[in-house]
């Protein structure tokens, strides 16, 4: 089963998400590569990993894993644009703009599929096509047993952070 976009519940169980493990890190580098190839395939920039981006992604993942929810809001119920503003914030008088794609799978996840069920789904393939962006932060957390929405099923969670800013 996989599942894209929103949904939220909350639950004060928490799992224990495992991150940057040789599996995990090999698919945020074929995440990010497989988009990036579509990016260039529409005639668009690729993008460059960013390691505030990167850290508001880790964030994001870890807490959904460990506190049974999948949504764009944070924990807290503030916004993702909010969350985000934390590790990633503007500079100056200049542009800011920052675009948030989500996904879970309970059976395992490759990154050509995660592209594939992205680009299925208009607001998630525009995040993709978005002209603008120019940096990009990937996690990809895994949770054993994961709480609420998730069902006590072994999931991985995929976070991917857009942004722009100068």
């Amino acid at each position: 089963m996989t599942a894209l976009g929103m949904g939220s519940a909350t639950t004060e169980a928490a799992a224990s998400p495992t991150h940057a493990n040789g599996a995990t890190s090999a698919l945020e580098s074929q995440v990010l590569a497989e988009l990036n190839g579509i990016r260039r395939a529409h005639g668009l920039r690729a993008l460059r990993l960013a390691p505030s981006l990167g850290a508001a992604a880790d964030f994001h993942s870890e807490a959904m894993g460990r506190y049974g929810f999948f949504a764009h809001e944070s924990r807290d119920g503030s916004g993702f644009q909010e969350r985000v503003k934390r590790f990633y914030a503007p500079t100056g008088n200049g542009t800011w703009s920052v675009g948030e794609n989500l996904l879970w799978a309970s059976n395992g996840v490759g990154a050509a599929a995660a592209l594939r069920a992205w680009m299925a789904s208009p607001g998630h393939r525009k995040n993709i096509l978005t002209a603008r962006w120019r940096e990009i932060g990937v996690s990809i957390v895994a949770v054993d047993r994961a709480p609420g929405v998730f069902g006590n099923r072994d999931v991985t969670i995929i976070t991917t952070e857009f942004g722009v800013r100068s």
